[in-house]
């Protein structure tokens, strides 16, 4: 058996843009029957996974679309090689970033609400103190593009290797103490059962009051109810989502209404902004998996990221 498959093909574009990718990398594009690697099409379609995968015996490889890949974490076993989009959308990612702390500290959320000429407030991005949850591409990334403000980044991850470009990295033991002097902390997490939730009453209390949270990795980090009550007390100085627990976002959340928040329905990558970062990462899987090298975005099965 040998060859790729792509499945589900329920979004064209996307299809056609891998089978694409596929063919210019030198692979063949074949039926599952006969395929040895599966190129999954269908961010929305992980339900499908048992029935395409049961048409697929000689699978060895499975390339998943996006970074996260929780709505496949109770498919994930060791019967195959798993590679995800990890570290594709890192800069789009950390444009959002850039964007959100902007935004925060020129305080655009309240301005955006404002139907007369409001009071003037905001300060300065430059030499501020921010700490971001996550030491992978997205926190690498935004990195870079801070650089020129003169920030001091504080990394918080699993390990305490050093992330380059950051003043200092620390492990999720010293999580509170690194939240509690900064003025914006950025969550860019992996979704896993350790990190759901991360951002609770307990740790919005102990963010410094002029501090900003800004989500751009997943809802179920952050407790809504809790931020919510952060946001409303004053505990915080605001928060800027591009993603929420629920999502989409009720039209009766209080979020909406709180001009202290501003909120971005899920852009930090779209669909027109990564389908080619995406086709990209295959086309380098596949010379990768053709020449039998290592693959890039390899998902670690215990870490379930």
């Amino acid at each position: 058996m040998t060859g790729i498959a792509i499945a589900p093909d329920s979004r064209p574009e996307m299809y056609e843009a891998l089978v694409a990718a596929v063919r210019e990398a030198g692979g063949n594009v074949v039926p599952l029957e006969r395929a040895n690697a599966l190129i999954w099409a269908d961010p929305d379609a992980a339900d499908h996974y048992p029935d395409v995968i049961e048409r697929a015996p000689g699978v060895k490889w499975i390339q998943l679309p996006y970074a996260g890949v929780e709505p496949f974490a109770h498919h994930l076993d060791r019967h195959h090689l798993w590679t995800c989009g990890k570290g594709v959308y890192a800069a789009a990612c950390a444009e959002w970033i850039m964007t959100a702390l902007l935004a925060a500290f020129r305080d655009v959320p309240r301005y955006a609400r404002a139907t007369s000429w409001p009071r003037q407030d905001g300060r300065n991005l430059l030499g501020t103190r921010i700490t971001v949850l996550g030491g992978g591409g997205i926190a690498e990334a935004f990195l870079r593009l801070i650089e020129p403000w003169g920030c001091s980044v504080t990394i918080v991850r699993r390990q305490a290797r050093p992330v380059p470009g950051a003043a200092r990295t620390v492990t999720s033991e010293d999580l509170h103490d690194a939240v509690a002097d900064t003025d914006a902390v950025i969550v860019c997490l992996s979704l896993t059962d350790e990190t759901r939730g991360i951002v609770d009453a307990a740790l919005l209390e102990s963010m410094a009051p002029r501090a900003w949270l800004l989500n751009v990795a997943r809802g179920g980090h952050v407790v809504t109810d809790d931020l919510i009550d952060a946001l409303e007390r004053g505990t915080i100085a605001g928060a800027v989502l591009d993603v929420t627990d629920p999502e989409p976002l009720p039209d009766e959340s209080l979020l909406w209404h709180l001009d202290n928040v501003l909120i971005t329905p899920h852009v930090g990558n779209t669909p027109q902004m990564g389908l080619p970062l995406l086709a990209e990462r295959v086309r380098v899987n596949v010379r990768r998996w053709l020449d039998g090298d290592d693959l890039v975005g390899v998902v670690d099965v215990d870490a379930g990221y």
